[in-house]
């Protein structure tokens, strides 16, 4: 695929194409899942490039690894859910089962390091763990939006397993980071009314 020119107009009336072809509105529930998926992907981007600023070590090298696997898969995702339901074309992007597990193995092997969690965490640590858990946020929003859109359309079940496997692997590399750098991780502290009175 060449893109010769950014700009087309075409758009400009509040409608847009999918791949096949068939024009939609865009704000259709379609085009705010691929949307989605795709601001999840620069915030993906933006984790990376505060990784790089890491120290050099085996933590950032690993991260390097696994969210540039992730962006081109959210590329496919992207792809597929941009493209009109029952289109199929040349070399098309897949989301399979394998990518689902890659990512389970991934958590499997992360959890490793880390601490069972006896209570839930406040978002943030340092700067690549602070985005990976934005970027948590974002991929549970593009699973609603794709559960949403599933009910009214026809999507592989896979594309909704594969943004509910990523949130839970994005919250355990945010864990798994800010260990590797040393960052503090900060329990939610339950407040009960008397506490907060008597304070």
């Amino acid at each position: 695929m060449r893109i010769s020119k950014v700009y087309t107009r075409t758009g400009d009336a509040g409608k847009t194409r999918l791949a096949g072809g068939q024009e939609i509105w865009k704000d259709a529930i379609r085009v705010d899942a691929y949307g989605t998926v795709d601001e999840l992907n620069a915030l993906i981007g933006l984790a990376r490039v505060f990784n790089q600023d890491m120290p050099e070590s085996s933590g950032r090298q690993r991260i390097e690894i696994f969210l540039t696997e992730v962006q081109h898969k959210l590329f496919d995702l992207g792809s597929l859910l941009a493209t009109a339901p029952g289109t199929v074309f040349r070399n098309m992007p897949t989301v399979t089962q394998a990518d689902v597990d890659r990512l389970e193995a991934a958590i499997d092997v992360c959890q490793l390091d880390l601490e069972p969690l006896k209570e839930f965490i406040l978002p943030g640590g340092g700067r690549v763990s602070g985005f990976l858990h934005q970027a948590r946020t974002v991929c549970r929003r593009a699973e609603r939006i794709c559960v949403k859109l599933s009910r009214e359309e026809s999507v592989d079940v896979l594309y909704v397993m594969y943004l509910n496997r990523l949130s839970d692997a994005l919250f355990v590399y945010a864990r798994w980071i800010a260990k590797v750098h040393g960052e503090a991780e900060f329990q939610w502290e339950r407040r009960s009314s008397t506490k907060e009175a008597e304070s």
